[in-house]
């Protein structure tokens, strides 16, 4: 998991090809003209996702993951709280891993919680599990999906 500020993304774009992609796009695009909901960037390799929507309360967030993608959130506005325990801790799965929506949630407790303001992004690789769209208020967020086999 990588926490950390815009300004400062160029320092991890090193770590995976789509990753330089996917920070690039949130560099030099106006987020907060995008319109809401998913849309395609290079194929299924690299999506995002534009979210205007109402945080929910801490005991209502369940530990999600996936696979087939590393997610990088950006918060454009607003507040959000995430959580997060190792993948590999996680031994409460709610249902079978979803192949499909690459996405499985737990009933695990989360290890932390952090808070994410405005030109702030959290990279959540597969082995970070994560709870997404906690606490107050509205939120305004880009969610980047980037491919782990890029090629």
């Amino acid at each position: 998991m990588i926490i950390d500020k815009l300004m400062n993304a160029r320092r991890y774009s090193a770590l995976h090809p789509g990753l330089e992609a996917a920070l690039c796009f949130l560099r030099e695009t106006d987020l907060g003209a995008l319109p809401a909901g998913p849309q395609e960037l290079d194929g299924t390799r690299l999506t995002i996702n534009v979210i205007q929507a109402p945080c929910r309360p801490q005991e209502e967030v369940k530990l999600e993951a996936h696979r087939k993608y590393i997610d990088v959130q950006y918060v454009v506005a607003g507040e959000e709280r995430f959580s997060w325990r190792p993948t590999s801790e996680c031994v409460s799965p709610e249902a079978a891993f979803d192949e499909e929506k690459d996405f499985v949630l737990f009933a695990d407790e989360p290890h932390a919680w952090f808070p994410l303001t405005a030109d702030m992004f959290v990279v959540f690789f597969p082995e970070d599990a994560h709870g997404p769209m906690c606490g107050a208020g509205e939120m305004h967020k880009v969610v980047v999906k980037v491919a782990v086999d890029w090629d």
